[in-house]
This record gives C-alpha cells, structure tokens and sequence, in this order.
C-alpha cells in the first residue's frame, strides 16, 4: 500500500537527518503522533503535509517519491 511506502521512505530519509520522530516534528510544527503514524503508514495524509516533510527533509517531491511505486 502507498501509504506504507511513504512511510518507510519518510523515515528512511529523516533517519539519514539524525533527527528522533520527536524533533524532526517539532522542526516541522507537526504534532509527534500524527507524524509516527504517517511513519508507520497508518495515515492518508495532504498534499500540504506531504510538502511540509518534504521541505523539512530538505528534498523535492519527486525525491521523496523516488522508489515508490
């Protein structure tokens, strides 16, 4: 499922970051729980919060999409 693999490739690069679940949503103004479900692909999340952890991730969209099918 789509959202399972945004997750994991959200987590994949905020990992590369340094940066806990915790502080990388706070960087993004982003409540921590809703962040880890959109981690763990439990959420169906906006275009607006897609672009949000994009930009907080500092890549595009397209990078953040990479690999995902």
């Amino acid at each position: 499922m789509i959202t399972n693999q945004l997750g994991e490739r959200i987590k994949e690069l905020r990992s590369k970051t340094g940066l806990s679940q915790e502080k990388f949503a706070l960087s993004i103004e982003m409540d921590r729980t809703y962040f880890a479900s959109v981690e763990a692909g439990r959420r169906n999340i906006s275009i607006c919060n897609i672009k949000k952890i994009a930009d907080g991730l500092n890549v595009s969209l397209s990078e953040l999409f990479s690999g995902i099918q």
